[in-house]
């Protein structure tokens, strides 16, 4: 029976290779006791149900319920003695206000230089991971971290050091905490700038030897001088303001960079080639990918003006740095300061760095007091916001959106996913999806609207109700793409004020057969459209019918005679069975026809209760759909009554918990 049920869900999308398997969710509320009871004489033959909590590989058992010892027929519990807060492994050496809000969520585990076997045997443990520059978390992290790691935090800028590939396939969040080290970075870049120019760390070491040489420690002036800015982002951009400052002619190449924001202080977008080929100074402030490294390489320095100066506080692997010890010889480069290198610590005898012409440091770019504080705590919110199932302005291998468009966009991405999770449950078992169309109809340009975001959450609304996949915005796209799932995006321009970001999303399922045919459009695709109204998403089309249903809770659908005492006729049966309804809608095409009767109703009604309100005359078919989270998650301290009805979860009452854990019942036969 289970296989079969698997086999049914599997069905909904295309991919026949994807292992979905459809699942019940209910989310838990603390403070309770979890039981479960069942009429079925199946379920009490059974000596005991399995429970799988996906937490800290711990296994709670269901085991019937007794009185004095006796077993109680049909009735199971179970008491999750769990710790009420997720674990965070913090790597690396994190400033003192970023721990304590760390503490005050998460219990803080700070294991510091482990090599890369303990990380991967500890991870297994930890919800989340924060590191600096010095820790490698590969794909064997994430593969070893069993599913359980929800968030990586870099305290910093860079992420070369995390495999953000195998972290979008393992659903992973990645953030950083790109501002709170911009103007410690951008101060060390110019303090290496000037002490080159005036060889103040080989002046120093000669005076501190006992040797008095002035003339050999001659420099050279910044003003007028041409400085380079490789890599324009909120770093380079502060040097550049700097620099500026020291009276340089400033220029910058970034393939990504706005010109009008380079133009707002002064700095000139130019090529790679002329950038490198013009400036007198070089300051690197670009990312390590594949595209950028080594991109400082003997071709490059050849294309230099003889004399350079590079100035390198970005990442070691952006420099050959063979070809740059060439280079200094040649005379090609006059000077280098280097705060990072390819390999860290670089080897005592590297060629490099004992080059009298090339000033070092221990990697101290964010190393300002300030900074190290400002990054602690800018990590800390980051990760803490992550569990507890925010939207994450800094997130690197998500959709990249502002704080302030997530704040506007935050009852939409609500509406994005609750249409999905609808339309997804409205598609009858054999039918495939294929291809989703999504709708989205504003006044505002194309350009001024990001749908990243909420297509990663129509995604997840699709995926989730039909499979065992935990859907983010981590690994929407991946989780489509697995499944052959193909989701196209149209935008349809409103000749409206654009003071709201979104007028209406609709979403449409082609060549799909639908549990409910009223939820078919005149084109013939399963239709549903929804819009936000004073800051709560509505369902306000099913199919051709026209409804106002406000999307909490869950939703029973009727299609229906138009005629008197529907109404009370299905709410009476509702308050036989003390289900609440929150509200009721009814969309018709005209008087005394055919009617959409929308309930929204807080608790689960039974098999019967459905049953009984289809058999009224006046209803042609009706739909029961969930719009919460319906599999079984169980939070640390928590517990609850979850009641077998048939083949109905009751759980009740229900109430989101940010922090999901989901785990699994089974036979143990």
């Amino acid at each position: 029976m289970a296989a079969a049920s698997s086999a049914a869900a599997s069905s909904l999308f295309s991919n026949p290779s994807s292992s979905l398997k459809p699942r019940n969710q209910s989310l838990i509320t603390p403070n309770s006791q979890l039981s479960l009871s069942s009429s079925s004489s199946s379920l009490h033959s059974q000596p005991r149900l399995r429970l799988l909590l996906n937490h800290g590989h711990r296994t709670h058992y269901l085991s019937p319920a007794s009185a004095a010892g006796s077993p109680v027929p049909g009735r199971f519990t179970v008491s999750a003695s769990l710790d009420a807060k997720p674990t965070v492994l913090v790597a690396e050496k994190l400033g003192e206000a970023g721990l304590n809000l760390l503490k005050s969520f998460a219990n803080v585990d700070c294991s510091y230089n482990l090599t890369h076997e303990e990380l991967c045997t500890k991870i297994s443990l930890c919800d989340a991971l924060i590191v600096r520059s010095g820790t490698k978390v590969t794909r064997e992290v994430f593969e070893s971290s069993g599913g359980r790691l929800k968030v990586v935090g870099r305290a910093g800028v860079g992420i070369d050091n995390v495999d953000l590939a195998a972290a979008t396939e393992h659903g992973c969040l990645v953030v950083n905490a790109p501002t709170a080290n911009t103007v410690a970075a951008a101060e060390h870049g110019i303090a290496l700038l000037t002490a080159m120019s005036r060889n103040i760390a080989q002046a120093d070491a000669s005076v501190k030897a006992g040797e008095w040489k002035r003339n050999k420690y001659v420099g050279v002036s910044l003003v007028g001088k041409t400085l380079a800015v490789m890599g324009f982002g909120k770093v380079g951009t502060e040097v550049a303001r700097r620099a500026k400052g020291l009276g340089m002619h400033v220029i910058a190449h970034d393939p990504y960079a706005p010109t009008d924001r380079a133009r707002a202080i002064g700095v000139e977008l130019v090529s790679f080639d002329e950038a490198i080929s013009t400036a007198d100074f070089i300051s690197l402030h670009m990312p390590l990918t594949s595209a950028t490294s080594k991109i400082l390489n003997d071709d490059t320095f050849a294309k230099m003006k003889k004399g350079v100066r590079i100035v390198n506080v970005a990442r070691g692997g952006v420099i050959d740095e063979d070809a740059l010890v060439k280079a200094l010889k040649a005379g090609i480069v006059a000077q280098a300061a280097l705060d990072v290198f390819t390999v860290e610590p670089p080897a005592k005898d590297s060629e490099l760095i004992q080059h009298e012409g090339v000033t070092v440091t221990p990697h101290l770019g964010a190393s300002t007091a300030e900074a190290q504080e400002g990054v602690a705590v800018e990590i800390a919110e980051a990760v803490v916001g992550a569990l507890n199932g925010e939207l994450a302005a800094t997130a690197v291998n998500a959709p990249m959106v502002p704080a302030e468009v997530l704040t506007e966009l935050k009852p939409y991405v609500e509406l994005a996913e609750k249409l999905g999770r609808l339309s997804v449950q409205l598609v009858a078992g054999g039918s495939g999806v294929k291809s989703v169309k999504v709708t989205y109809v504003s006044a505002r340009a194309p350009d001024d609207l990001d749908t990243r975001l909420l297509r990663a959450m129509i995604i997840k609304g699709l995926i989730e109700p039909i499979s065992d996949t935990f859907v983010n915005l981590v690994n929407a796209d991946f989780s489509a793409k697995q499944r052959g799932l193909r989701i196209s995006e149209e935008r349809v321009v409103l000749d409206d004020s654009p003071e709201r970001p979104l007028d209406s999303i609709q979403i449409q399922i082609a060549n799909v057969e639908s549990k409910f045919a009223s939820a078919i459009s005149d084109s013939g695709e399963i239709r549903l459209e929804g819009r936000v109204k004073d800051g709560t998403p509505h369902l306000t089309k099913v199919g051709a019918f026209g409804v106002d249903v406000s999307l909490e809770g869950s939703i029973i659908l009727c299609r229906q005679v138009d005629q008197p005492g529907m109404i009370g006729r299905v709410g009476s049966i509702l308050g036989e069975e003390n289900v609440n309804v929150s509200f009721m809608s009814v969309g018709r095409i005209a008087p005394r026809t055919h009617a959409i009767m929308a309930i929204g109703v807080d608790d689960l009604p039974s098999n019967e209760a459905l049953k009984r309100i289809g058999e009224i005359s006046a209803v042609e078919e009706l739909v029961f759909l969930k719009l919460y989270a319906y599999n079984l998650m169980v939070t640390h301290k928590q517990s609850m009554i979850l009641s077998q009805h048939q083949d109905q979860w009751r759980a009740s009452p229900v109430r989101q918990w940010s922090r999901r854990q989901a785990c699994y019942w089974s036979p143990v036969w």
